[in-house]
């Protein structure tokens, strides 16, 4: 990769957090100003970056598009948008369908609740991998060497009390995930929030996305939340049978 794309990539990638002036984009990226400032220009131009009244870079409208391209390009949500539908309409509360980009997990649809508590989740950003359902049943089906990878490079960001804290922890839970084939997120990321999650597997078997149920502490306690498990699955295993799989395929 030369070295004009990797900066101009950084620069969208801090732009993704919020909002940046010129010097603190040069001084993430390291170089002079002008070197950002010239990067900025092009970008401008193409409308991946605009620029407002106080001299703040956003990002701009040519990466939205992008965005909206990208998840539109991921079949599985086409696939999974009845079933998710159904479980939103009949449990009431908020369902999620997740996917691995990288080393990321990313939300690629959310049904919200009918709740007046909503999530702070949005659709294309990625989650905390040590602290969600969904990102716990996507890990826990990748081989055991990336699994691990994964997991010691995380930084542990401690969101709530519950929060898994280091490499051993998640790399356990992940083990019992595998096993139990599913995951909880009990009040790991949001302390008014429990979540249960299931996943989605293509004709081979491989874990292709994961789907999630959240729901307010005030709403359901943490019995009533493990009690939706059973729809969560079969409407897991419903996606998965229209995405190919087959109950005689490995898994």
């Amino acid at each position: 990769m030369s070295q004009s794309l990797a900066r101009a990539l950084g620069i969208l990638i801090e732009l993704g957090d919020g909002p940046r002036n010129l010097d603190e984009l040069a001084a993430t990226a390291g170089v002079h100003k002008t070197t950002v400032m010239r990067l900025l220009r092009t970008l401008e131009a193409e409308r991946f970056v605009h620029r407002d009244g106080d001299h703040r870079f956003h990002l701009g409208s040519r990466m939205f598009a992008l965005a909206r391209a990208s998840l539109e390009q991921h079949g599985i949500r086409d696939v999974a948008a009845p079933h998710l539908a159904r479980l939103n309409e009949s449990t009431g509360q908020t369902i999620h369908l997740g996917v691995l980009d990288g080393d990321d997990v990313i939300y690629l649809a959310k049904y919200d609740s009918r709740h007046a508590i909503r999530m702070y989740s949005r659709v294309g950003l990625p989650m905390p991998l040590h602290a969600t359902a969904i990102a716990k049943v996507l890990l826990a089906d990748l081989p055991a060497p990336r699994r691990r990878r994964i997991a010691e490079s995380l930084e542990y960001t401690r969101f709530t009390e519950h929060t898994i804290t280091g490499p051993g922890e998640l790399l356990a839970e992940l083990d019992r995930v595998a096993e139990q084939g599913h995951a909880m997120d009990d009040a790991e990321h949001e302390t008014f929030i429990r979540c249960v999650g299931a996943p989605v597997r293509d004709a081979s078997g491989r874990v292709v996305a994961a789907v999630s149920i959240s729901v307010p502490e005030v709403v359901l306690d943490r019995d009533g939340v493990l009690a939706l498990l059973p729809d969560l699955l079969a409407t897991a295993r419903a996606i998965s049978t229209d995405y190919g799989h087959t109950e005689g395929n490995p898994e």
